[in-house]
Formats: C-alpha cells, structure tokens, sequence
C-alpha cells in the first residue's frame, strides 16, 4: 500500500516560517510537521511512502532520507518548477503503485486509511476524496463539496460560501486509480481546479465521508489548533 505526500508547498500564508523551511517542515509539537504524519502512516503499517518535493525539498530529503530511521521506506519525486498538485502526480507516475493514496502535506487526518483505500477499490471511481461533514464542526475552512444520493462528489465549489447543498468540506486524504494519471494534462495542474471537475462530470470521483474533523497548518491560526492538538 502506497501513501504519496504532496510536500512541495511554499506555505506564504504562514509568513516567516516558511521563508527558509518548507511548509512541510514547520515545528509542530517540537518535531517537522511531516513526522507526525509520517508516524500516522507508519502506526497503520503503511511503509511505502512517496514524497512529492518541490521548494526547498532538499531539506525534506536531507531530514527524513530513505525513511529506514523513521521505519518507512521512502521516494521523492522533486520538482524544479511549481507544477500544481496534477501535475507534481504527473512527474511522479513511474513511481506511483496501481492504487495510491494522497495526503496533503499541510493536513492531518487521523483515520483508517486502509479502508478509504478499500473503498476506492469496491467502488467504480478513477478517484475518491474524504470529507467532512462542516455541521459536525468547525475547521476554519468552507464547506466545498455537495455530494448526490449515491455518495459521488456533485459538486466542488470553494467559492461559493451561500450554497446550503455545499455540506461537505474536502478533510485532505484522497485515494486514486493509476487511470487518473492519462487524464493529467502537461503543464501546471491542479487536482482542485482541473481534475475534480472532469471526473465529477464523468461521475468518477467518490467519496469517503467521515466524522473526525481534520486539523491543517494553512494559516497561523490553525497552526496554533493543531500544535494543541499534536501536544496532548
């Protein structure tokens, strides 16, 4: 089993933090960020584990290098140039499994990722998307996903902030076939702005709701949350 980290981020949002580590590799509860998550994959026994680079991702691979400190064994696909999170996939295909997960490299989600493997697999979708319920409570992020009787993704809309069928907000775990990659254009692409949309008019990308509200460090106040959250 596959888990890819999307770690190349530039984390402008967090000011001074990132300005000589990467978002990845902001201290959260005396350790790199993306130890914690890491150890969330290693505690699941996942231990193949893909690490998608890009600004200044050599201070990721000089930190965690092959995983083996860590009990993991891990890859790096870096980018030279930002190439969106499509298209960092893209560059990465001759090393991605036939079904992989994917982890934002700025979220935290604590559940059973086997199971939302299993789910894309039982299901007929290229891809599958968790979510949270936005009434169960609040992320600090919008709610952004609609989704139909059958439990396919309607609709993605992070713009829309009056939509009450937008009960749903995407929780940073995704799950994909390797039938995704042909549909990834070259160039800068976006999973969010590009690729959901395609495969939702195609009715190919599922979802995994689930009730454990995620944690992210996108900005300095949810920073702060998941540095108490990490610390208990």
């Amino acid at each position: 089993m596959q888990a890819v980290v999307l770690a190349g981020g530039l984390g402008t949002r967090l000011g001074s933090l990132t300005a000589q580590v990467p978002k990845p590799m902001v201290t959260v509860a005396g350790v790199p960020y993306l130890q914690h998550q890491l150890h969330l994959l290693r505690e699941q026994a996942i231990g193949d584990v893909l690490l998608l680079t890009g600004y200044l991702g050599h201070l990721v691979e000089e930190y965690f290098g092959d995983g083996s400190r860590f009990g993991l064994r891990i890859q790096y696909s870096r980018e030279t140039t930002p190439l969106g999170t499509g298209g960092a996939l893209r560059l990465a295909a001759p090393l991605l499994a036939e079904r992989f997960l994917v982890i934002y490299g700025d979220s935290y989600l604590p559940i059973d990722y086997r199971d939302v493997l299993a789910t894309l697999h039982r299901s007929s979708a290229v891809g599958l998307v968790t979510v949270f319920d936005g009434r169960l409570g609040d992320t600090r992020v919008r709610n952004n996903i609609a989704l139909d009787a059958e439990g396919f993704v309607a609709r993605y809309d992070k713009r829309d902030t009056d939509d009450p069928s937008l009960q749903y907000v995407e929780a940073g775990v995704l799950a994909f076939h390797r039938d995704l990659l042909p549909l990834i254009p070259e160039g800068v692409v976006s999973l969010e702005q590009q690729i959901y949309p395609l495969l939702i008019s195609r009715r190919q990308l599922a979802a995994y709701p689930t009730t454990q509200r995620f944690y992210d460090i996108g900005t300095p106040e949810r920073l702060r949350i998941i540095e108490d959250y990490l610390s208990q």
